[in-house]
């Protein structure tokens, strides 16, 4: 009988939906394990830092890396798990191209620590604390990790095989890409496995009419027709600038897409993709008329780096 490959999966800044997708394969999860071990996955077993310090180097054929680096343990582990694996994925939005964690670099470190501890409303704290990363205690010093001044893709930390995107990857892609990584039928080092490379627009089966807008909605604001196309309804709509490979989930669902797969190939900033295509369905009869219509989209920045800031030509606030 073959050996089985041996496979890991680490959550480092994300939101955990990544491990729970590998999970929603349902009962194909069953054949997964029949064809690999599981070597290393916090979230399903107890396994623990020192387990895989103890694994011979290039041990793991292939670790799944989900969430972006945000701190010091984020990238020790990232930097622990690209040298025991043989092939490493940044799995998923966060790993990437920095996902909804990589929105925090519209400010630096010390901004979001003010934030966090000293400004929000629900915030008691006259005391100005701030985490510190060592303090002294009677029973001894305890740490914390160290609070990065931006956050990074995991690809700015270690080589990365695979870019897998997703917010989180659909379960039918995971199930496909393990299916090649068991038949060694992966694509060259550097490919993006998983998606597409054509526009969630090829798969969104909305009506386009190749209308344009005066108008810009937010999602609650409106009433979308089922059938046609958002964006040419004034909803802003990602799907033109973003990879495909979802089914159109989103738009399916009736809502907007927000560009979890990021940019197709060859595209540099998939924010200033997206700009070229809003400005193709604006009707303005002069640049002060579309500045106005371009103000009813209140967070613009937001908006186009939803997903992928840290991954961008912006990549972080400016002091």
């Amino acid at each position: 009988m073959a050996e089985k490959i041996k496979i890991a999966s680490y959550w480092a800044a994300d939101c955990g939906g990544c491990d729970v997708a590998i999970l929603d394969t349902h009962e194909k999860f069953l054949d997964i394990i029949q064809a690999a071990d599981i070597v290393f996955m916090p979230i399903a077993m107890d396994t623990k830092e020192k387990d895989v310090e103890a694994f011979p180097d290039g041990y793991i054929d292939v670790c799944f890396f989900h969430g972006a680096i945000r701190n010091s343990e984020n990238e020790h582990m990232a930097k622990l798990l690209r040298r025991k694996s043989k092939v490493m994925v940044a799995f998923g939005s966060c790993a990437m191209m920095g996902g909804i964690p990589g929105l925090a670099n519209f400010k630096d470190r010390d901004g979001v620590l003010r934030r966090v501890y000293w400004e929000s409303p629900s915030t008691d704290n006259p005391g100005h604390i701030l985490p510190q990363t060592e303090n002294q205690m009677r029973e001894g010093v305890i740490t914390l990790p160290a609070f990065y001044d931006e956050v990074k893709t995991l690809a700015d930390v270690v080589p990365v095989e695979y870019l897998m995107p997703g917010c989180p990857p659909a379960s039918h892609q995971i199930w496909n890409v393990f299916q090649a990584i068991a038949s060694g039928k992966l694509p060259p080092p550097g490919s993006v496995i998983g998606a597409s490379n054509k526009s969630v627009c090829e798969e969104c089966p909305r009506i386009k009419e190749n209308k344009t807008i005066k108008h810009f909605y937010r999602v609650h604001e409106i009433i979308p027709d089922p059938e046609r196309c958002l964006l040419e309804q004034g909803i802003p709509c990602m799907g033109p600038a973003t990879r495909g490979g979802c089914g159109a989930a989103c738009p399916v669902a009736n809502q907007p897409c927000r560009g979890c797969y990021g940019p197709l190939d060859g595209v540099i900033d998939h924010g200033a993709k997206y700009v070229s295509a809003l400005a193709s369905v604006i009707d303005a009869n002069n640049p002060e008329e579309a500045a106005k219509i371009l103000d009813q989209i209140p967070d613009p920045a937001g908006m186009l780096y939803w997903f992928g800031l840290p991954a961008s030509l912006l990549r972080k606030v400016r002091k």
